[in-house]
């Protein structure tokens, strides 16, 4: 497994090399070793989710307040377009986003740490969604910004056809910098 820097300060790709044959494939999804190696604390981890999405769903943008929340993401089914923005003041990234497409052929897992938006879109027929998550969740903390918010214009690669009541009702980039700088 060998690890790989993105753009943005702090996230990182952990990239493994799936064993294939004819009998299908094998892969390691998480190493703490390797982990460990890039200052991360396996340990740390608390909790694992998983959802499933439709061709076209959009599920974002999404962070915390508070100390934030890192997270591992992977796609274990079909192919997602990953979304990830800097939400945190000071940082030299901050206000970049960077997109980044997981899927269940490269098994590439990201580590978004605390401080990020992110969100994906659905590319295939359905899309499984792994987290492992630093923290339990705290409704309280939630933070969102619009998926298509003219502020950060992000371009998805699919028409969006599905995105919920409560990521319609995000709020504006712009409101956001506000309560964080």
């Amino acid at each position: 497994m060998r690890v790989e820097r993105t753009p943005l300060s702090g996230v990182l790709l952990f990239v493994p090399t799936p064993h294939r044959d004819e009998r299908g494939l094998f892969t390691r999804t998480f190493d703490a070793g390797v982990a460990a190696e890039h200052g991360l604390d396996p340990a740390a981890f608390a909790q694992d989710s998983q959802s499933r999405s439709r061709r076209g769903t959009v599920r974002g943008m999404h962070g915390r307040s508070g100390r934030g929340e890192a997270k591992l993401v992977r796609c274990a089914r079909g192919a997602v377009h990953d979304v990830l923005v800097d939400i945190r003041p000071g940082s030299p990234t901050f206000g970049r986003q960077h997109a980044i497409r997981l899927d269940d052929q490269d098994f590439v897992t990201l580590y978004v740490p605390a401080g990020f938006l992110h969100g994906f879109q659905a590319l295939t027929d359905e899309a499984d969604t792994c987290y492992r998550i630093d923290r339990e969740h705290d409704p309280a903390e939630d933070l969102s910004v619009r998926y298509d918010d003219p502020g950060l214009t992000i371009d998805w690669p699919l028409p969006v056809t599905s995105i919920s009541a409560r990521d319609l009702e995000a709020g504006t980039w712009a409101r956001l910098v506000d309560r964080l700088t």
